[in-house]
C-alpha cells in the first residue's frame, strides 16, 4: 500500500551527499573561528553537542577542542555556551 504525499518529490541523486560531513574538510570556508577559553569553560559539553559538523571533540572531562579542518565558523557553539567561554575570532 503506497501513500501519496502531496507536494513531495524524489530527491535527485546529485543532491545527496555520499559521504558523512566529517569526511569533507570545510575549514577554509569560514571567516570567524571559535576559540575556547579553558579558564571560563565549565565542561558542560553543549558546544560539542550542538556543533552541526562534529568539529568539536570532547572526552567528557577536559576542555573541548575544535578541529579547524572541519569547523565552518557558524558560531552555534558560541551561542550555546552558557558561560560565554567561546569567542568567535576573525581569521
Amino acid at each position: 500500500m503506497a501513500v501519496e504525499l502531496r507536494g513531495w518529490r524524489e530527491i535527485p541523486v546529485a543532491g545527496v551527499p555520499f559521504k558523512r560531513a566529517v569526511e569533507y574538510k570545510t575549514g577554509d570556508w569560514r571567516v570567524f573561528k571559535p576559540v575556547i577559553n579553558g579558564e571560563k569553560c565549565v565542561k558542560c559539553g553543549l558546544c560539542w553537542m550542538f556543533c552541526p559538523d562534529m568539529a568539536i571533540s570532547w572526552d567528557g572531562e577536559g576542555v573541548p577542542e575544535v578541529d579547524y579542518d572541519f569547523c565552518k565558523g557558524c558560531g552555534i557553539c558560541a551561542n550555546e555556551c552558557p558561560v560565554h567561554a567561546i569567542e568567535m575570532v576573525r581569521e
